[in-house]
Protein backbone atom coordinates (compact mmCIF):
# COMPACT_ATOMS: atom_id res chain seq x y z
CA UNK A 1 0.00 0.00 0.00
CA UNK A 2 2.94 2.19 0.88
CA UNK A 3 3.99 1.80 -2.38
CA UNK A 4 1.29 2.72 -4.39
CA UNK A 5 0.42 5.93 -2.20
CA UNK A 6 4.02 6.89 -2.86
CA UNK A 7 3.40 6.41 -7.02
CA UNK A 8 0.27 8.36 -6.58
CA UNK A 9 1.77 11.23 -4.91
CA UNK A 10 4.49 11.24 -7.43
CA UNK A 11 2.11 11.08 -10.18
CA UNK A 12 -0.19 13.80 -8.75
CA UNK A 13 3.06 15.90 -8.09
CA UNK A 14 3.90 15.43 -11.72
CA UNK A 15 0.42 16.01 -13.18
CA UNK A 16 0.69 19.93 -10.83
CA UNK A 17 3.58 20.75 -12.02
CA UNK A 18 2.59 20.04 -15.63
CA UNK A 19 -1.30 21.99 -15.27
CA UNK A 20 0.61 24.42 -13.38
CA UNK A 21 2.94 25.39 -16.36
CA UNK A 22 0.12 24.76 -18.77
CA UNK A 23 -1.60 27.47 -16.78
CA UNK A 24 0.96 30.12 -16.84
CA UNK A 25 1.20 29.44 -21.23
CA UNK A 26 -2.53 30.19 -21.30
CA UNK A 27 -2.50 33.31 -19.36
CA UNK A 28 0.77 34.35 -21.56
CA UNK A 29 -1.41 33.02 -24.53
CA UNK A 30 -4.41 33.52 -23.82
CA UNK A 31 -5.92 31.61 -26.66
CA UNK A 32 -3.67 28.54 -26.45
CA UNK A 33 -5.16 26.70 -23.64
CA UNK A 34 -8.89 28.67 -23.24
CA UNK A 35 -11.87 28.13 -24.90
CA UNK A 36 -11.31 27.21 -28.41
CA UNK A 37 -13.56 29.46 -30.21
CA UNK A 38 -15.21 32.91 -29.64
CA UNK A 39 -18.14 33.47 -31.14
CA UNK A 40 -19.23 36.68 -28.57
CA UNK A 41 -21.10 39.89 -30.45
CA UNK A 42 -21.28 43.39 -28.19
CA UNK A 43 -24.85 44.78 -28.07
CA UNK A 44 -23.62 47.25 -30.09
CA UNK A 45 -22.58 44.83 -33.39
CA UNK A 46 -25.87 42.68 -32.62
CA UNK A 47 -27.96 46.04 -32.62
CA UNK A 48 -26.35 47.00 -36.09
CA UNK A 49 -26.70 43.76 -37.58
CA UNK A 50 -30.58 44.19 -36.81
CA UNK A 51 -30.78 47.80 -38.25
CA UNK A 52 -29.44 46.86 -41.09
CA UNK A 53 -31.67 47.05 -44.34
CA UNK A 54 -31.90 43.42 -45.98
CA UNK A 55 -29.86 43.16 -48.96
CA UNK A 56 -29.50 40.51 -51.79
CA UNK A 57 -28.16 36.87 -49.86
CA UNK A 58 -24.98 37.35 -51.63
CA UNK A 59 -24.28 41.12 -50.47
CA UNK A 60 -25.17 39.72 -47.05
CA UNK A 61 -22.24 37.17 -47.34
CA UNK A 62 -20.04 39.40 -49.26
CA UNK A 63 -20.34 42.18 -46.63
CA UNK A 64 -19.08 39.83 -43.83
CA UNK A 65 -17.17 37.33 -45.31
CA UNK A 66 -15.05 39.46 -48.06
CA UNK A 67 -12.79 41.37 -44.96
CA UNK A 68 -11.55 38.35 -43.68
CA UNK A 69 -9.39 37.14 -46.63
CA UNK A 70 -8.64 41.19 -47.57
CA UNK A 71 -7.00 41.71 -44.21
CA UNK A 72 -5.16 38.38 -44.48
CA UNK A 73 -6.94 36.97 -41.73
CA UNK A 74 -7.50 33.59 -43.91
CA UNK A 75 -5.96 32.82 -47.52
CA UNK A 76 -9.52 31.00 -48.20
CA UNK A 77 -12.80 31.09 -46.83
CA UNK A 78 -16.52 29.69 -48.36
CA UNK A 79 -19.80 30.33 -46.86
CA UNK A 80 -22.68 27.81 -47.43
CA UNK A 81 -26.19 29.29 -46.56
CA UNK A 82 -29.53 27.18 -46.15
CA UNK A 83 -32.49 29.68 -46.80
CA UNK A 84 -35.89 29.50 -45.26
CA UNK A 85 -36.89 28.23 -48.56
CA UNK A 86 -34.79 24.93 -48.38
CA UNK A 87 -32.20 26.56 -51.22
CA UNK A 88 -28.77 27.01 -50.87
CA UNK A 89 -25.86 29.59 -51.53
CA UNK A 90 -22.07 28.90 -51.80
CA UNK A 91 -19.55 31.85 -51.96
CA UNK A 92 -15.92 31.23 -52.26
CA UNK A 93 -13.06 33.74 -51.50
CA UNK A 94 -9.34 33.81 -51.48
CA UNK A 95 -7.37 31.05 -52.32
CA UNK A 96 -7.13 26.92 -51.42
CA UNK A 97 -3.29 27.57 -51.33
CA UNK A 98 -0.77 29.83 -52.78
CA UNK A 99 0.86 27.90 -55.38
CA UNK A 100 -2.51 26.64 -57.24
CA UNK A 101 -4.24 30.37 -56.74
CA UNK A 102 -7.63 28.27 -56.91
CA UNK A 103 -10.37 29.77 -55.36
CA UNK A 104 -12.48 27.40 -52.88
CA UNK A 105 -15.79 26.46 -53.22
CA UNK A 106 -18.66 24.06 -52.22
CA UNK A 107 -17.19 21.37 -52.96
CA UNK A 108 -13.85 22.26 -51.80
CA UNK A 109 -12.29 19.44 -48.68
CA UNK A 110 -11.58 20.97 -45.77
CA UNK A 111 -10.21 19.00 -42.38
CA UNK A 112 -13.25 20.09 -40.20
CA UNK A 113 -11.75 19.28 -36.44
CA UNK A 114 -14.34 19.06 -33.52
CA UNK A 115 -17.26 19.23 -36.13
CA UNK A 116 -16.55 15.45 -36.21
CA UNK A 117 -18.30 15.29 -32.57
CA UNK A 118 -21.84 16.12 -34.36
CA UNK A 119 -21.41 13.29 -36.60
CA UNK A 120 -20.20 11.12 -33.94
CA UNK A 121 -23.12 12.30 -31.82
CA UNK A 122 -25.74 11.58 -34.57
CA UNK A 123 -24.38 7.95 -34.81
CA UNK A 124 -24.65 7.62 -31.39
CA UNK A 125 -28.08 8.97 -30.86
CA UNK A 126 -29.18 6.38 -34.00
CA UNK A 127 -28.10 3.50 -31.82
CA UNK A 128 -29.69 4.66 -28.98
CA UNK A 129 -33.09 5.07 -30.85
CA UNK A 130 -32.44 1.20 -32.01
CA UNK A 131 -31.49 0.17 -28.27
CA UNK A 132 -28.29 -0.65 -29.26
CA UNK A 133 -26.88 1.50 -26.78
CA UNK A 134 -28.18 2.75 -23.72
CA UNK A 135 -27.92 7.09 -22.71
CA UNK A 136 -27.58 5.74 -19.33
CA UNK A 137 -25.18 3.35 -19.75
CA UNK A 138 -21.73 3.95 -17.52
CA UNK A 139 -17.97 3.47 -18.55
CA UNK A 140 -17.71 -0.26 -17.28
CA UNK A 141 -21.08 -1.42 -19.72
CA UNK A 142 -18.75 0.36 -22.28
CA UNK A 143 -15.48 -0.25 -21.97
CA UNK A 144 -13.38 -3.96 -22.14
CA UNK A 145 -14.14 -5.89 -19.17
CA UNK A 146 -11.78 -5.53 -16.52
CA UNK A 147 -10.50 -1.81 -17.59
CA UNK A 148 -9.37 0.02 -14.37
CA UNK A 149 -11.76 3.03 -13.84
CA UNK A 150 -11.30 5.47 -10.54
CA UNK A 151 -14.87 5.59 -8.71
CA UNK A 152 -15.13 9.16 -10.55
CA UNK A 153 -15.09 6.98 -14.08
CA UNK A 154 -17.26 4.14 -12.70
CA UNK A 155 -20.33 6.78 -12.92
CA UNK A 156 -19.71 8.47 -16.15
CA UNK A 157 -22.49 7.46 -18.65
CA UNK A 158 -22.75 7.63 -22.06
CA UNK A 159 -25.28 11.19 -22.23
CA UNK A 160 -22.41 12.69 -20.57
CA UNK A 161 -19.79 12.07 -22.77
CA UNK A 162 -21.89 13.15 -25.62
CA UNK A 163 -22.88 16.08 -23.68
CA UNK A 164 -19.54 17.11 -22.93
CA UNK A 165 -20.79 16.82 -19.11
CA UNK A 166 -18.83 14.30 -17.53
CA UNK A 167 -16.10 16.09 -15.78
CA UNK A 168 -13.75 15.15 -17.74
CA UNK A 169 -11.21 17.93 -18.93
CA UNK A 170 -10.58 18.94 -22.90
CA UNK A 171 -7.74 16.85 -22.69
CA UNK A 172 -5.21 15.20 -19.04
CA UNK A 173 -2.36 17.79 -18.23
CA UNK A 174 0.98 15.91 -18.15
CA UNK A 175 4.45 16.38 -19.15
CA UNK A 176 4.14 14.80 -22.00
CA UNK A 177 1.21 16.87 -23.09
CA UNK A 178 2.97 19.77 -22.10
CA UNK A 179 6.17 19.05 -23.67
CA UNK A 180 4.13 18.21 -27.10
CA UNK A 181 2.16 21.73 -26.83
CA UNK A 182 5.27 23.89 -26.49
CA UNK A 183 6.40 21.90 -29.65
CA UNK A 184 3.51 22.22 -31.22
CA UNK A 185 3.57 26.12 -31.22
CA UNK A 186 6.86 26.45 -32.99
CA UNK A 187 6.38 23.47 -35.52
CA UNK A 188 2.40 22.75 -36.09
CA UNK A 189 2.78 19.34 -35.10
CA UNK A 190 -0.36 17.03 -33.45
CA UNK A 191 -0.13 17.41 -29.52
CA UNK A 192 -2.56 14.77 -29.61
CA UNK A 193 -0.99 11.80 -31.35
CA UNK A 194 -0.11 9.87 -28.30
CA UNK A 195 -3.41 9.80 -26.82
CA UNK A 196 -4.12 5.68 -27.61
CA UNK A 197 -6.35 3.81 -25.95
CA UNK A 198 -3.46 2.11 -23.46
CA UNK A 199 -2.98 6.61 -22.66
CA UNK A 200 -6.84 7.27 -21.93
CA UNK A 201 -7.20 4.26 -19.93
CA UNK A 202 -4.69 4.49 -17.90
CA UNK A 203 -5.60 8.17 -17.09
CA UNK A 204 -9.04 7.05 -16.49
CA UNK A 205 -8.07 4.76 -13.61
CA UNK A 206 -6.93 7.46 -11.29
CA UNK A 207 -9.12 10.59 -12.69
CA UNK A 208 -10.47 12.96 -10.56
CA UNK A 209 -13.44 14.86 -10.83
CA UNK A 210 -15.16 18.34 -9.50
CA UNK A 211 -17.97 19.09 -11.13
CA UNK A 212 -19.64 15.89 -13.19
CA UNK A 213 -22.73 16.90 -14.72
CA UNK A 214 -21.25 20.40 -15.44
CA UNK A 215 -20.28 21.16 -19.37
CA UNK A 216 -17.22 21.35 -19.94
CA UNK A 217 -15.53 20.64 -23.08
CA UNK A 218 -13.28 16.83 -23.34
CA UNK A 219 -12.11 15.96 -26.34
CA UNK A 220 -10.95 12.67 -24.63
CA UNK A 221 -14.83 12.38 -24.00
CA UNK A 222 -15.52 12.42 -27.39
CA UNK A 223 -12.90 9.40 -27.76
CA UNK A 224 -14.20 7.37 -25.28
CA UNK A 225 -17.77 8.28 -26.99
CA UNK A 226 -16.23 6.80 -30.35
CA UNK A 227 -14.16 3.46 -28.83
CA UNK A 228 -17.58 2.75 -26.79
CA UNK A 229 -19.83 3.00 -30.43
CA UNK A 230 -16.63 1.09 -32.31
CA UNK A 231 -16.43 -1.91 -29.02
CA UNK A 232 -20.66 -2.24 -28.59
CA UNK A 233 -21.41 -2.73 -32.49
CA UNK A 234 -18.15 -4.18 -33.61
CA UNK A 235 -17.66 -1.86 -36.89
CA UNK A 236 -15.50 0.61 -37.22
CA UNK A 237 -16.57 4.93 -37.18
CA UNK A 238 -15.79 4.79 -41.08
CA UNK A 239 -18.06 2.20 -41.97
CA UNK A 240 -21.05 3.32 -39.54
CA UNK A 241 -20.60 7.03 -41.03
CA UNK A 242 -21.05 5.83 -44.81
CA UNK A 243 -24.08 3.15 -43.65
CA UNK A 244 -26.04 5.23 -41.36
CA UNK A 245 -24.85 8.88 -42.72
CA UNK A 246 -22.99 9.56 -45.87
CA UNK A 247 -24.98 7.27 -47.83
CA UNK A 248 -28.95 8.12 -46.72
CA UNK A 249 -27.92 11.60 -46.86
CA UNK A 250 -25.66 12.18 -49.91
CA UNK A 251 -22.64 13.15 -48.22
CA UNK A 252 -20.36 12.15 -51.13
CA UNK A 253 -17.26 13.77 -49.48
CA UNK A 254 -17.01 13.75 -45.97
CA UNK A 255 -15.18 10.65 -44.11
CA UNK A 256 -12.47 10.24 -42.26
CA UNK A 257 -9.84 9.36 -44.55
CA UNK A 258 -9.30 12.82 -46.67
CA UNK A 259 -7.35 10.70 -49.69
CA UNK A 260 -9.62 8.54 -50.12
CA UNK A 261 -12.45 10.99 -50.74
CA UNK A 262 -13.13 11.86 -54.30
CA UNK A 263 -12.82 15.90 -53.22
CA UNK A 264 -9.32 14.93 -52.09
CA UNK A 265 -7.90 16.75 -55.37
CA UNK A 266 -9.59 19.64 -54.97
CA UNK A 267 -8.80 20.02 -50.81
CA UNK A 268 -7.65 23.36 -49.20
CA UNK A 269 -4.47 23.34 -48.03
CA UNK A 270 -4.29 24.19 -44.05
CA UNK A 271 -2.03 27.59 -43.14
CA UNK A 272 -1.36 29.03 -39.53
CA UNK A 273 -3.44 31.84 -38.13
CA UNK A 274 -4.13 32.94 -34.68
CA UNK A 275 -2.11 29.76 -34.36
CA UNK A 276 0.52 27.93 -34.10
CA UNK A 277 1.98 31.30 -32.34
CA UNK A 278 5.72 31.01 -33.80
CA UNK A 279 4.66 30.78 -37.26
CA UNK A 280 3.79 33.53 -39.87
CA UNK A 281 0.44 33.97 -40.44
CA UNK A 282 -0.72 32.68 -43.94
CA UNK A 283 2.24 29.83 -43.80
CA UNK A 284 1.57 26.29 -44.57
CA UNK A 285 0.54 24.56 -41.43
CA UNK A 286 1.26 20.07 -41.27
CA UNK A 287 -1.45 18.78 -41.54
CA UNK A 288 -2.94 16.35 -38.35
CA UNK A 289 -3.61 12.63 -38.06
CA UNK A 290 -4.96 10.91 -35.06
CA UNK A 291 -4.98 7.41 -33.39
CA UNK A 292 -7.66 5.56 -33.91
CA UNK A 293 -9.36 6.42 -31.04
CA UNK A 294 -9.07 10.25 -31.40
CA UNK A 295 -11.15 9.80 -35.23
CA UNK A 296 -14.21 10.41 -33.68
CA UNK A 297 -13.48 13.79 -31.99
CA UNK A 298 -11.62 15.16 -34.32
CA UNK A 299 -10.66 13.59 -37.76
CA UNK A 300 -13.51 14.01 -40.37
CA UNK A 301 -12.90 16.02 -43.61
CA UNK A 302 -15.74 17.32 -45.46
CA UNK A 303 -17.45 20.04 -47.48
CA UNK A 304 -19.51 22.99 -47.32
CA UNK A 305 -22.33 21.67 -49.65
CA UNK A 306 -22.04 18.23 -47.23
CA UNK A 307 -22.33 20.03 -43.89
CA UNK A 308 -25.74 21.73 -44.74
CA UNK A 309 -26.96 18.66 -46.13
CA UNK A 310 -26.11 17.47 -42.26
CA UNK A 311 -27.68 20.50 -40.93
CA UNK A 312 -30.72 19.81 -43.01
CA UNK A 313 -31.51 16.40 -41.44
CA UNK A 314 -31.23 17.90 -38.41
CA UNK A 315 -33.79 20.72 -38.76
CA UNK A 316 -35.95 17.79 -40.47
CA UNK A 317 -38.05 17.22 -37.37
CA UNK A 318 -38.83 13.54 -39.29
CA UNK A 319 -35.67 12.30 -38.49
CA UNK A 320 -36.06 12.18 -34.81
CA UNK A 321 -32.74 10.76 -33.55
CA UNK A 322 -30.77 14.13 -35.50
CA UNK A 323 -33.43 16.44 -33.95
CA UNK A 324 -33.18 15.17 -30.35
CA UNK A 325 -29.46 16.14 -30.39
CA UNK A 326 -30.46 20.29 -30.66
CA UNK A 327 -32.32 19.92 -27.54
CA UNK A 328 -30.50 21.58 -24.46
CA UNK A 329 -30.08 19.22 -22.19
CA UNK A 330 -28.23 21.57 -19.36
CA UNK A 331 -29.76 25.18 -19.64
CA UNK A 332 -27.37 28.14 -19.57
CA UNK A 333 -26.97 31.85 -20.55
CA UNK A 334 -24.59 30.58 -22.64
CA UNK A 335 -23.18 27.92 -24.32
CA UNK A 336 -25.88 25.51 -23.03
CA UNK A 337 -25.25 22.12 -23.90
CA UNK A 338 -26.78 20.14 -26.16
CA UNK A 339 -25.81 16.80 -27.56
CA UNK A 340 -22.58 17.62 -29.63
CA UNK A 341 -24.15 21.10 -30.04
CA UNK A 342 -24.44 24.10 -27.78
CA UNK A 343 -27.22 26.92 -27.80
CA UNK A 344 -26.47 30.47 -27.18
CA UNK A 345 -29.28 33.33 -27.28
CA UNK A 346 -28.49 36.56 -29.10
CA UNK A 347 -30.85 39.43 -29.18
CA UNK A 348 -34.04 36.95 -28.41
CA UNK A 349 -32.98 34.44 -31.15
CA UNK A 350 -31.06 30.69 -30.06
CA UNK A 351 -28.22 30.13 -32.50
CA UNK A 352 -27.18 26.14 -32.30
CA UNK A 353 -24.22 25.59 -33.70
CA UNK A 354 -20.71 23.87 -33.16
CA UNK A 355 -17.25 25.15 -34.24
CA UNK A 356 -13.95 22.76 -35.31
CA UNK A 357 -10.36 23.89 -35.23
CA UNK A 358 -7.81 21.53 -35.82
CA UNK A 359 -3.65 22.10 -37.99
CA UNK A 360 -4.16 24.67 -40.26
CA UNK A 361 -8.42 25.31 -40.34
CA UNK A 362 -11.47 26.82 -38.85
CA UNK A 363 -15.08 25.44 -39.02
CA UNK A 364 -19.06 26.60 -37.86
CA UNK A 365 -21.98 24.90 -38.32
CA UNK A 366 -24.45 26.88 -36.65
CA UNK A 367 -28.30 26.62 -36.96
CA UNK A 368 -31.48 28.38 -36.31
CA UNK A 369 -34.06 26.42 -35.40
CA UNK A 370 -37.15 28.71 -35.59
CA UNK A 371 -36.54 29.99 -39.13
CA UNK A 372 -35.17 26.58 -40.43
CA UNK A 373 -31.55 28.29 -41.44
CA UNK A 374 -28.62 27.43 -41.54
CA UNK A 375 -24.66 28.71 -42.26
CA UNK A 376 -21.16 26.73 -42.45
CA UNK A 377 -18.05 28.57 -42.63
CA UNK A 378 -15.19 27.24 -43.42
CA UNK A 379 -11.70 28.57 -42.91
CA UNK A 380 -8.35 27.33 -44.31
CA UNK A 381 -6.35 29.18 -41.38
CA UNK A 382 -6.17 28.43 -37.56
CA UNK A 383 -8.47 31.42 -35.61
CA UNK A 384 -10.35 31.75 -32.98
CA UNK A 385 -12.86 34.22 -34.28
CA UNK A 386 -15.77 32.61 -35.31
CA UNK A 387 -18.56 35.51 -34.93
CA UNK A 388 -19.19 35.39 -38.83
CA UNK A 389 -21.54 32.22 -38.52
CA UNK A 390 -23.39 34.11 -35.64
CA UNK A 391 -23.71 37.60 -37.42
CA UNK A 392 -24.89 35.84 -40.55
CA UNK A 393 -27.47 33.97 -39.00
CA UNK A 394 -28.86 37.23 -37.10
CA UNK A 395 -29.01 38.84 -40.64
CA UNK A 396 -31.11 36.00 -41.95
CA UNK A 397 -33.10 36.61 -38.92
CA UNK A 398 -34.22 39.88 -39.47
CA UNK A 399 -34.95 39.36 -43.25
CA UNK A 400 -38.69 39.80 -44.53
CA UNK A 401 -38.50 36.47 -46.22
CA UNK A 402 -37.03 34.71 -42.89
CA UNK A 403 -40.27 32.49 -42.25
CA UNK A 404 -39.84 29.46 -41.43
CA UNK A 405 -40.96 26.52 -43.96
CA UNK A 406 -40.98 22.81 -43.66
CA UNK A 407 -37.48 21.05 -45.43
CA UNK A 408 -37.39 17.23 -46.70
CA UNK A 409 -34.05 15.53 -46.43
CA UNK A 410 -34.38 15.74 -50.51
CA UNK A 411 -33.56 19.64 -50.44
Amino acid sequence: MAGQDSRRQATGLVRGLASAVFGLLAALLPSACGSLSTTELDSGQIAALGQAPAAPVQIEIDTLARPMVESGYTPGLVVGVLLPDGTTRFAGYGVTDQDSGRRPDADTLFAIGSLSKGFLAALTAQLVEQGVLSWDETLPALLPPGTPLSEDARRITLRQLATHTSGLPRQPITLRMLRYFVEYLFDGENFYRHFNAATVFDYLAEVEIDEPGQPQYSNIGYALLGHAVERRTGRSLEDLLEDRLARPLGLACTGYLPEALPCHAQRAFGHAGDQPKFIARGKPAPDWRFTPLMRGSAALSSTARDLLRFAAAHLNERDSALAANLRVQVPRDKEAAATAWVVDRLDGHAITYQIGIVAGYTSYMGLDLERKTAVVVLQNAFNWDNSLGHKLLLRLAVRPDSQPINLSLSQ
